[in-house]
């Protein structure tokens, strides 16, 4: 037993009970984003081709009702902001 060598951790070869396997032989332990089968930027390998699908990501048309709805929730949030701090809402009017 050396002294900096370090012992490996043990495998084993478990499989659930009720597991039914998928035909894209995916394990049901891997772990990954919620959002990784919409991104391009995950496979790519170069540099270049990660800056090029980040930029084409960036292009890309954006969702409107999405943006509709963030508007709609940031103005809400904005008043009742405003509601607490007692600001006064008559100096944009005459």
């Amino acid at each position: 037993m050396g002294i900096f060598k370090l012992r490996k951790n043990k495998r084993f070869s478990y499989t659930p009970r009720y597991y039914k396997s998928n035909d894209d032989g995916s394990s049901p332990f891997e772990m990954k984003h919620k959002f990784d089968d919409y991104r391009k930027t995950i496979g790519s390998n170069g540099l270049k081709s990660k800056f090029t699908n980040a930029i084409d990501e960036l292009k890309e048309e954006p969702d409107r009702e999405a943006n509709k709805r963030i508007l709609i929730i940031v103005a809400a949030l904005l008043l009742v902001f405003l509601f607490i701090i007692d600001f006064d809402l008559s100096i944009f009017f005459s």
